[in-house]
C-alpha cells in the first residue's frame, strides 16, 4: 500500500481575519473534543491551526468523493473563489508577530512526479515547493526531515521522527510547524512562586509549583448549552495581539469534555465581547508539557475515514503515477510555561487558591487553556491540562 504521512509539527507557542478562519478554527476544535474524549484524564495538547492547516494542504490534492468529504467535514474548500488569497493572508497576518515563525514542508519521493497543478496550488496557497527525497535510504530521509522540524523550531524538536517510523511505501509527507516564544505583558514574580497542590483529574492530587499574579484581567463568567457554569480568564502576551484563555468549570468533578464540546469560533468571541476588566490574582503553575498523538482515530471519528482507506482515497490531483492514501497525522507538541512568559508547542496552565483581599482565580484542578492571535481569531494551540507532568 502506498501511504501519505501527514506530520504536524509544532513547537514554542504564541497567543477574526475571516470566514474562512472561523471555519478552521471550529474544525480544529472539533479535532481537539475527539481527541479529548479518548484522554479524559489525561493532558492533551492541540494546534487548531495547525490541523486545520495540513489537512488543507492535503485537501488540494485531493478528488472525487475524497474532496467531497474533506470539504463538507473540514466546513471549507480552498478551491472556491477567494479562499486560496484568504489561506495565504492569514499566514502572513500571523507571521508578522515577530516571535511566530509558520512553515509549510513537502517531502515527495524523488521517483514520483507531482501534477503541476498541485504544486502550483501549494506555492501559491502555502508558499511551499515539494523536496525530493530518497524514501528507499530511510535513515537519510529521516534526518532531512528532522533536520527540517529542528530548523523552523528553533531546535525545540530535534528528532521529530524516530528510526524506522518511514515504510519503502512512504511516498509523500505533509509538513506544518508553528514555533512561538513570548513573553507575558506582565510577567510573574518568581519570589511569589509557591508549591501548591494540585488536584488531578483521576482524584489523586500532587505538588506544583504556583505562580502567582495580582493584576487587571479580561474575565468573564459562562454556561454551556447544557447548563455547566465555567470561568474564563485571559493573560495577554507582550504587544498584546496575543493571549492565554484559561477556562474551568465551577465544580470541580465536572469533566472537561463538558467545555470542550461546547467550543467554537463563535462562542470565542462571545468570550472576548461579555469579559470584563477586573482586577484579580492568579495562581497558575509552571510547567513542562510534551505531547504526541496520531490523529488518525479522532479524524475517522469525524466521517473522515476515505481518505485513510487505500480502496476509496482519491488524490488524483497529487499524482497520477500512483494511487495513494494517508497512513498517519501525527501531531507533536512541546511547551514550557513559566514565570517570564511561554515557550514551547502547546500550553497548559492551573491556578492556586489562597485567601487575599484581591478575589483569586484558582486553577488547582483541571482546566482547559487556549492560545489566540486576537487580529485573525486563529487557535494556534489549545489543550486540557489535567494533572502537572512528572
Amino acid at each position: 500500500m502506498l501511504c501519505v504521512y501527514i506530520f504536524l509539527v509544532l513547537a514554542l507557542s504564541r497567543v477574526g481575519l475571516s470566514s474562512l478562519q472561523d471555519k478552521q478554527t471550529d474544525f480544529g476544535l472539533k479535532v481537539f473534543s475527539q481527541v479529548a474524549q479518548g484522554s479524559v484524564d489525561k493532558n492533551v495538547a492541540l494546534s487548531p491551526y495547525g490541523v486545520a492547516a495540513v489537512l488543507a494542504m492535503a485537501q488540494l490534492g485531493a478528488n472525487g468523493s475524497t474532496q467531497k468529504v474533506l470539504t463538507t467535514v473540514m466546513g471549507f474548500s480552498l478551491r472556491e473563489r477567494g479562499m486560496a488569497r484568504q489561506q495565504r493572508l492569514l499566514q502572513q497576518d500571523l507571521s508578522i508577530e515577530d516571535r511566530v515563525e509558520i512553515a509549510n514542508g513537502v517531502i515527495v519521493e524523488r521517483n514520483m512526479s507531482l501534477e503541476k497543478s498541485y504544486r502550483r496550488a501549494l506555492a501559491k496557497t502555502f508558499q511551499t515547493h515539494p523536496h525530493q527525497v530518497d524514501f528507499t535510504e530511510q535513515d537519510q530521509a529521516i534526518s532531512i526531515i528532522n533536520a527540517w522540524v529542528s530548523d523552523h523550531t528553533a531546535g525545540t524538536i530535534p528528532e521529530f521522527l524516530q528510526s524506522g517510523s518511514l515504510t519503502d511505501k512512504t511516498r509523500l509527507i505533509l509538513l506544518n510547524a508553528l514555533h512561538f516564544q513570548g513573553l507575558w505583558k506582565v510577567p510573574f514574580d518568581p519570589k511569589l512562586t509557591q508549591e501548591r497542590m494540585f488536584h488531578c483529574a483521576n482524584g489523586s492530587t500532587v505538588p506544583v509549583h504556583m505562580m502567582r499574579l495580582t493584576n487587571r484581567f479580561n474575565y468573564g463568567e459562562f454556561v454551556t448549552a447544557e447548563g455547566v457554569d465555567y470561568d474564563v480568564i485571559e493573560v495577554p502576551y507582550e504587544g498584546d495581539s496575543l493571549s492565554m484563555l484559561l477556562v474551568s468549570p465551577f465544580e470541580p468533578e465536572v469533566p472537561l469534555s463538558m467545555l470542550s464540546a461546547d467550543l467554537s469560533s463563535q462562542k470565542i468571541q462571545q468570550w472576548r465581547t461579555e469579559m470584563r476588566n477586573i482586577k484579580r490574582q492568579l495562581a497558575l503553575p509552571r510547567f513542562t508539557l510534551n505531547s504526541e498523538v496520531n490523529l488518525k482515530t479522532a479524524l475517522v471519528n469525524m466521517g473522515l475515514g476515505d481518505m485513510f482507506n487505500l480502496a476509496t482515497a482519491d488524490f488524483t490531483r497529487i499524482t497520477l503515477n500512483e494511487r495513494l492514501c494517508v497512513s498517519k497525522v501525527l501531531q507533536k507538541v512541546k511547551i514550557e510555561v513559566h514565570e517570564r512568559g511561554t515557550k514551547g508547542a502547546a500550553a497548559t496552565a492551573a491556578v492556586m487558591f489562597s485567601r487575599m483581599a484581591v478575589e483569586e482565580i484558582t486553577l488547582d484542578r483541571p482546566f482547559l487553556f487556549l492560545i489566540q492571535h486576537k487580529l485573525t481569531g486563529a487557535v494556534l494551540f489549545m489543550g486540557q491540562f489535567n494533572q502537572p507532568e512528572q
